[in-house]
């Protein structure tokens, strides 16, 4: 049977939360899953191949800009991204760069994993980029999901 993933809210014990801002970007996707969030946070970056096509496009395109690509140096990463918290039940990844902020919430909760992106533009640069990527960060994220709930 094919899991559903789901569009949701992320749930408000989230850590994630405190961020959020009226005009801030925030999405949330859900999939029936046991995973603790380490692991299902190490599904979610192992992207598959078309995905990583996808984002070596995204670097060829924002180098002359100057945005980060491997993100800042950090001891824990998931991907690219610096691990910023954890605990037994959410995992928070990401970082400022200078058109904008984002995090990646991994989060398990009453049987689910719970996928939550939040970002903070800066300027219209961070807008417009936002705009442009969103239709690719909805399938990526969605197979993400799809992935976490094979790997139960």
């Amino acid at each position: 049977m094919t899991p559903k993933v789901l569009e949701t809210k992320l749930p408000p014990d989230s850590i994630l939360n405190a961020r959020v801002k009226p005009k801030d970007f925030l999405d949330c996707y859900s999939v029936a899953s046991y995973l603790p969030p380490r692991r299902a946070a190490e599904v979610i970056t192992h992207f598959p191949p078309w995905a990583r096509v996808l984002l070596l496009l995204r670097r060829v395109v924002t180098l002359p800009f100057g945005l980060s690509n491997d993100g800042p140096d950090a001891e824990d990463k998931l991907g690219p991204f610096p691990v910023e918290i954890e605990n037994s039940h959410e995992l928070i990844a990401g970082f400022d760069d200078k058109h904008l902020n984002f995090r990646v919430s991994v989060m398990s909760h009453n049987g689910g994993v719970y996928l939550a992106t939040w970002v903070r533009p800066h300027n219209i640069g961070g807008r417009i980029y936002l705009k442009c990527i969103l239709p690719f960060h909805i399938l990526i994220a969605r197979n993400a999901l799809f992935r976490v709930a094979a790997e139960a």
